[in-house]
């Protein structure tokens, strides 16, 4: 059922999703103006491939059609058709390839909400990364215990990391010591919700599912992974002092157990935006599947 919303209370929500954006995208134009990068916040930007600008950008999703005059201008935006004094995207824009990505994305997040979380890895990921190589992502930044003490903690502690975008950025020495060899073709397999990065990736299911999901959904995911970022890098071996961030100090035992209650905490906020991407899947394979 597709209703009808009036102008006034459209284009509040248009004003409000775009306040709640420009706070995270405003600092990020600015530094970027003035050649400044951020450790943790760039990443949200650079990694995810779905632009400041598109971010910013509100979308009714498919449940609704926009009314007044200045729904016209959404007749300019990419998927987007007219019927009759309303505007409202058109499903004939949701294409073949756009289905097989909401398919995937569909098999990828059920598969992993079926899941108990597993809260046991401790951000060794980021560890893993910089394990005896001088090839580090940060190189402004120091490591917090110091190469020789870094090297040390990944070999003592087990590394557990099942998320294949992750492993791919663990230095050579370090993909033997993982628990998992994980790849893009075991995704669906090894996903589990009490994964930072499988949780913080449910922004980018979200974008790719732009414009047909609504914005303030989006939105939602985004922060989420924005929050998780922090954590992530603050567990990580990077001094990030000079920022404002304290450390999460996995290499002790009270570390370790707070790292594990914020993943914990993270997961269960992670799990209704998990459950609200799948049933938009569903929701957007039939809605383009009825039309004509």
């Amino acid at each position: 059922m597709t209703a009808a919303l009036a102008e006034q209370e459209w284009t509040a929500r248009e004003a409000a999703h775009f306040r709640r954006i420009r706070a995270w995208t405003g600092p990020h134009r600015a530094r970027q103006a003035a050649g400044r990068t951020h450790p943790i916040l760039d990443f949200l930007f650079t990694y995810y491939p779905h632009r400041p600008s598109l971010l910013e950008r509100w979308h009714p999703g498919t449940t609704h059609l926009l009314a007044g005059t200045a729904a016209r201008r959404f007749l300019s935006r990419p998927g987007y058709r007219q019927y009759g004094e309303l505007v409202g995207l058109d499903p004939v824009a949701f294409t073949e390839s756009r289905r097989r990505t909401a398919r995937f994305i569909h098999g990828l997040l059920t598969a992993t909400a079926e899941r108990p979380a597993r809260l046991n890895c401790f951000g060794m990921h980021e560890w893993a990364m910089v394990y005896r190589t001088e090839d580090v992502r940060h190189t402004a930044l120091p490591l917090r215990l110091g190469r020789q003490h870094t090297d040390d903690l990944v070999e003592r502690l087990p590394i557990r990391c099942s998320h294949a975008d992750a492993f791919r950025f663990f230095s050579a020495p370090a993909r033997p010591l993982n628990s998992h060899q994980p790849t893009r073709e075991q995704q669906v397999e090894l996903e589990q919700p009490g994964c930072l990065h499988a949780n913080m990736d449910l922004y980018k299911w979200a974008a790719k599912l732009a414009p047909f999901v609504t914005a303030e959904l989006t939105a939602d995911c985004f922060e989420l992974a924005a929050e998780i970022r922090i954590l992530d890098m603050r567990a990580g071996p990077y001094d990030l002092s000079a920022y404002g961030y304290s450390a999460v100090p996995i290499e002790t035992t009270e570390g370790r157990a707070h790292y594990a209650a914020e993943q914990a905490a993270f997961a269960r906020r992670a799990a209704p935006l998990r459950s609200a991407l799948i049933e938009a899947c569903e929701s957007l394979l039939h809605w383009s599947s009825a039309q004509p």
